[in-house]
């Protein structure tokens, strides 16, 4: 039944995937601007009407719309996303470079938000209605509630303006984390709130279920009820909330990465639209729809180890 469930699922993201390539490809197309004229615009302001021409053909930008999208959808189909207008660098290994450099800042990220939202959420349910549950409540309603951009530039004047602990921006050599760790907080505090209270939430809803009631008087200890039987029980909408944080942490958060110059995807996003660099653009696009759609694919498969009693046929 798994591997059915595996196999239909896969076959789900082809449609998903053409979808979400045509609506891109499309957007990109009606935008204004032609990145003919765009690029070979002199600093100056003029341009050559023949060396315009001569971009359009060399690139493909003189066929009709379908047939440059159908051209560029089979080449992605092979890892071909082609080259960036401005560098002339392929574009996949442009977008992958990009994606290391938010791998590692994401996996920071997440450690952090996974140890504060755990242990928090699973507190803050036991002592429910208190003053530490309060605590928690307003705490997580805070990191929920305040803008990243905001709470960025807060703890650059902290911490790199007034007690110059660590630097304010930058990537370093790549290996020092001391470049990493104020982007990495706040990416993973603002996960952590979520997780939180989701875990909280969750949490709350299996403790009052009978079974804990049973295991706690077989005489199990609170820590065993708790772990084996409470929490796992929880993890199906805990499950869910990690992999979408997850997913946009590896996406790259666009304000997160410009605000401190970190050279990751999200970054190159935002350069890329700076820079009318549609190529870069649209391989960026499909690139950060393939991960989402990994992720919630694997989320749906954990559903299975969290929860034996959910069933994937045909009508589920």
């Amino acid at each position: 039944m798994l591997r059915e469930y595996f196999i239909r699922r896969l076959l789900y993201l082809i449609p998903i995937l053409i979808f979400i390539s045509f609506l891109s490809f499309s957007l990109i197309y009606i935008a204004p601007g032609d990145p003919a004229e765009i690029m070979m615009t002199s600093p100056g302001g003029g341009y050559d009407e023949a060396a315009v021409e001569q971009f359009r053909v060399a690139h493909g930008l003189d066929q009709p719309f379908i047939v440059q999208y159908m051209t560029w959808l089979k080449n992605a189909a092979t890892g071909d996303l082609g080259y960036s207008y401005m560098s002339e660098q392929p574009v996949f290994e442009t977008v992958i470079n990009a994606f290391k450099n938010t791998l590692t800042l994401s996996a920071l990220a997440l450690v952090i938000a996974l140890i504060i939202a755990i242990p928090l959420g699973i507190i803050s349910a036991v002592k429910h209605n208190t003053i530490f549950d309060s605590l928690c409540r307003f705490g997580a309603l805070i990191g929920v509630s305040m803008p990243n951009f905001w709470q960025a530039y807060l703890m650059i004047i902290v911490f790199s303006v007034i007690l110059h602990w660590l630097p304010g921006g930058g990537f370093g050599h790549g290996t020092d984390i001391s470049y990493m760790i104020l982007p990495a907080l706040v990416l993973g505090t603002g996960s952590a709130a979520v997780m939180m209270r989701m875990v909280r939430s969750s949490m709350l809803d299996v403790l009052g279920k009978e079974y804990i009631q049973t295991a706690r008087a077989k005489g199990l200890s609170e820590a065993t009820v708790l772990m084996r039987h409470a929490l796992k029980n929880a993890l199906v909408p805990i499950i869910t909330v990690v992999g979408l944080s997850i997913g946009f942490l590896l996406n790259g958060s666009v304000v997160v990465e410009t605000i401190f110059g970190w050279p990751g995807i999200g970054n190159l996003v935002v350069s890329s639209i700076l820079s009318y660099d549609y190529m870069m653009i649209q391989g960026s696009i499909l690139f950060v729809a393939i991960i989402f759609l990994v992720i919630n694919f694997i989320v749906d498969l954990l559903y299975v180890w969290a929860n034996p009693e959910i069933r994937y046929d045909r009508t589920s």
